[in-house]
């Protein structure tokens, strides 16, 4: 098992969240703690760069549902990017890509303000 890290930088346009380890049952709540102290201001995009993650089970998916809930409630953007192969897989596979906005690389989002 490899825990959750979640470190943050802003950039002009917003934070960017810099998720890596396993996103699962047991780490979920470690995202969903970050969330629930980030503010977000309207039109900002929050952008999680996702390169760093070893593993994402269900919880970790609802986890990411609940940054888009936690964006769109304070009238913001979210884009995942750097989303690894087998998580684009199932995202794909359930329809989120159409839900989500998925960007490939994470250099953008590597760019502090």
């Amino acid at each position: 098992m490899n825990p959750l890290t979640v470190r943050q930088h802003d950039t002009a346009t917003g934070p960017v969240l810099h998720v890596a380890g396993d996103l699962d049952f047991d780490q979920a709540p470690v995202l969903r703690g970050r969330l629930d102290q980030l503010s977000l201001s309207p039109g900002q995009c929050l952008v999680m760069d996702l390169s760093g993650l070893r593993f994402c089970d269900s919880s970790g998916i609802t986890a990411l549902l609940a940054a888009r809930q936690h964006a769109l409630a304070a009238d913001a953007d979210l884009v995942l990017t750097a989303v690894p192969a087998n998580l684009l897989r199932v995202l794909t596979l359930v329809g989120l890509d159409q839900v989500f906005t998925l960007r490939p690389g994470s250099s953008a989002a590597s760019r502090p303000a």
